[in-house]
């Protein structure tokens, strides 16, 4: 009797206890989140106890307020906090749950407030993110002929991501000008051409507090932002927007003209800002936040960001990668 019972003991603790080497919820997944948006979720053993990260459509990838195992699930918390107009403080615990059949995921979020209230529940799936290759040689990548993406004269080729969000693009003296009005969400713009790896090469100049983004095959942010001055982070002009920081301050104030080139290659990718090298083939462990689908393997457009503030760009000019 008292082995059996001390073998539900540790069958009880071995249900809340950090995964082990084989524990199948280990890795990167992507997420189609309720609404069809793109999300990601990864997981890992840190010093011996499991964490996440999450990114909910929108936004950066944020660490979860706990990551554990019950049973075959796994049970990701996250807490959101808001004030209202009062000033009074609003916590909501958000409770995602998720079972893994081989790479194939099921997951059930349910959001309770303060007073314990559910406030929200849907179903969502994953998807397991193949492992990285090795970094690519790109010495010895063959580049397909120069495409101009932007004509200069207007938007040819181009459309909304939208076609009912509100339009600030318009074409000026060569330049791909995006003009926004307080209050309003304008829309963002893409390539109706889609690409694969590539290398990409343009011209780009933002306002004082300006902020705008150029999405690689729709999926990768790489940010353009007014950060001249600022402290390096994933936040900053020319990082992936959330996942990989600058290694140099490259940026110049706002108002000039910058340069962008950017190589997007075997999910890794290189960007020079204004000639200096700032993230060296680096890996990419998933999309960011605004993606249009966490799907990682399908071409895609190149999308400019117009729901921020103003911006301008001008000569665009993409090569493909040869297979």
């Amino acid at each position: 009797m008292k082995k059996f019972l001390c073998l539900l003991a540790a069958l009880a603790l071995s249900a809340v206890l950090p995964a082990s080497a084989n524990n199948p919820f280990l890795g990167r997944w992507a997420l189609t989140i309720p609404g069809g948006g793109a999300g990601w979720l990864g997981v890992e053993e840190k010093d011996g106890k499991l964490q996440a990260s999450i990114l909910w459509g929108g936004g950066s990838v944020l660490p979860a307020a706990d990551a554990r195992i019950e049973g075959h699930q796994l049970i990701v918390t996250r807490i959101h906090k808001s004030k209202d107009k009062k000033g009074k403080e609003n916590i909501v615990t958000e409770t995602i749950t998720a079972a893994v059949d081989g790479d194939s995921m099921k997951l059930t979020t349910v959001r309770r407030n303060s007073a314990g209230t559910e406030s929200g529940r849907a179903e969502f799936t994953g998807k397991r993110i193949p492992p990285l290759p090795p970094r690519p040689d790109l010495s010895k990548v063959k580049w397909g002929e120069p495409i101009q993406l932007f004509n200069g004269r207007d938007l040819s080729g181009w459309r909304l991501v939208k076609p009912d969000a509100p339009n600030g693009w318009s074409v000026k003296d060569g330049v791909l000008m995006n003009r926004v009005e307080k209050g309003k969400r304008f829309g963002n713009l893409r390539t109706e051409q889609e690409f694969e790896d590539f290398n990409l090469k343009l011209d780009v100049r933002v306002p004082e507090h300006g902020n705008s983004g150029v999405y690689l095959r729709g999926i990768y942010e790489v940010q353009i932002a007014d950060s001249y001055g600022q402290p390096l982070d994933s936040h900053n002009m020319g990082a992936i927007y959330s996942r990989i920081a600058p290694t140099v301050a490259a940026e110049k104030p706002a108002g000039q003209w910058q340069t962008l080139d950017i190589t997007l290659r075997d999910r890794h990718v290189t960007i020079l800002l204004n000639g200096k090298t700032i993230i060296d083939n680096q890996p990419l462990l998933g999309v960011t936040g605004g993606a249009l689908t966490s799907d990682e393997f399908r071409p895609g457009p190149i999308l400019l960001q117009g729901d921020h503030t103003d911006v301008d760009y001008r000569n665009l000019v993409l090569r493909p990668v040869l297979k």
